[in-house]
């Protein structure tokens, strides 16, 4: 429904823009948000998408529609738009997505907007950059409210009045000694619900979950997610506060990470391409396709060593489809269990065996089942009883070994500290097919004595 909506609204600007009815897409444009905007862009032409964003009235606005580009379409934007107006959007943002936005610019003209933009904003942006993209220190926002232990809730709620009113996540005030180091946090609801008078030691609670700087932002989200919170404290390597992570970050980084995997395991690298040029996409695919091509050659390289069988018994070609097929299915179930299980943190590099023990039986029963449907088709079709056994138990032998392979491949690659996403896909389904075809014609070679 949401795709048929957004669908509408992409070919309803394109139409209005050939039209040149700019009063009436003007009215739309600053009622709409800036993630549906954002949807709209890559459909455009660069003149088009100037035209669009030159329509947005509030600054605002025009930094959050940077914020939600993909960064082909945000770098094409870029490019028509004045210098200064670009600096003016930038200092309009949240240092966090300021210092995100500057990170995908050339070196050269990141560093114009930085000595253009004022020196309070540039110093937070610059002090961002330091960090690497995917780190806690490079996601979190530098603005935060910490106040000191002996602060009654009093002045806490009078600071929060005058001094912290911009502030992104204002649901934590955390507590800070005289170092600057964390030592407490308090929700809002605790600060009004206790005295005026209260210290904010006295009811403050020290048991806070916090994370440093060069954590992954993984692990950032994961824990973010664990304990149901809305911001988690980021700590330097003294425990000195530094910055915060807030909820709306994870959930960004959450649907990131999920699109990298989903991606990762298809084979079809890290990032969407349907906005790339056909080369550029023709590029990302070819290396994954390689190790597909290479798993095709090798089991042809199988089949014609048999190739005397199946000049015999001529039908034997005729399930290896769907041998192949059933080991190549349930190996991709495996695998993705396993990816998804090591992803979320429900499995362990620990749980190795026990995870294969499972898949394996969970393999070998489907494997019976089917097995034994397939061998009573092979019967039923051709009237031989070896070659409905030599099927079935290949077909038992394909899918137990797929799932086997679908779960050791991801742990293994875990183990020497490679993402295990990259284990499935073309690895996963190329091995299987080489393993399908070769158990395949060693048992039916066996049973029908070729």
């Amino acid at each position: 429904m949401q795709t048929d909506h957004n669908r509408i609204f992409v070919e309803s600007i394109k139409r209005l823009l050939r039209r040149g009815a700019y009063s009436h897409l003007n009215k739309i444009v600053n009622k709409t948000h800036a993630a549906d905007l954002a949807a709209v862009f890559p459909s455009l032409t660069v003149d088009q998408q100037q035209k669009l964003f030159e329509m947005i009235g509030e600054i605002e606005q025009k930094g959050a529609l940077f914020s939600e580009l993909d960064e082909d379409a945000f770098l094409e934007l870029i490019e028509v738009l004045e210098f200064d107006e670009i600096v003016r959007v930038l200092e309009s943002m949240p240092t966090d997505d300021a210092a995100d936005i500057i990170g995908r610019l050339p070196e050269e003209k990141s560093q114009a907007i930085l000595e253009k933009m004022q020196a309070a904003e540039s110093e937070e942006i610059e002090d961002l950059l330091r960090y690497e993209d995917d780190t806690a220190g490079g996601i979190m926002v530098p603005d935060f409210i910490a106040l000191r232990e002996d602060v009654t809730a009093r002045e806490a709620i009078e600071s929060l009045q005058k001094e912290h009113l911009d502030v992104e996540m204002p649901f934590y005030l955390y507590v800070v000694d005289e170092y600057g180091k964390l030592v407490g946090v308090s929700s809002l609801r605790q600060l009004v619900v206790v005295p005026p008078d209260t210290p904010l030691k006295e009811f403050m609670t020290t048991d806070v979950f916090s994370v440093q700087t060069d954590m992954d932002q993984e692990e950032v989200a994961k824990i973010v997610a664990r304990y149901d919170i809305l911001a988690v404290p980021v700590v330097d390597q003294t425990n000195r506060l530094v910055g915060i992570v807030t909820v709306d970050d994870v959930i960004d980084i959450l649907r990131k990470e999920a699109t990298e995997d989903i991606l990762k395991m298809a084979g079809a690298g890290e990032e969407f391409i349907e906005t790339k040029s056909v080369l550029k996409s023709t590029r990302i695919r070819l290396p994954w396709l390689f190790a597909s091509c290479i798993g095709g050659l090798l089991a042809s390289v199988i089949i014609g060593h048999f190739q005397t069988s199946l000049s015999k018994l001529a039908y034997l070609a005729a399930f290896i489809p769907v041998i192949m097929g059933m080991g190549g299915n349930i190996g991709i179930q495996s695998s993705t269990v396993v990816v998804r299980g090591l992803a979320t943190g429900r499995l362990h590099i620990k749980d190795i065996w026990s995870s294969m023990y499972k898949e394996i039986s969970i393999g070998f029963i489907l494997g019976a089942f089917y097995g034994l449907l397939v061998g009573s088709v092979a019967q039923l079709r051709y009237g031989r009883e070896m070659l409905a056994l030599s099927v079935g138990l290949a077909v038992v032998c394909s899918m137990t070994l797929a799932a086997l392979s679908g779960s050791l491949m991801p742990m293994f690659f875990a183990r020497i500290n490679i993402d295990p996403a990259v284990a499935t896909g073309p690895f996963v389904t190329t091995a299987i097919d080489i393993i399908s075809v070769f158990f395949y014609f060693v048992i039916a070679t066996s049973l029908l004595g070729l």
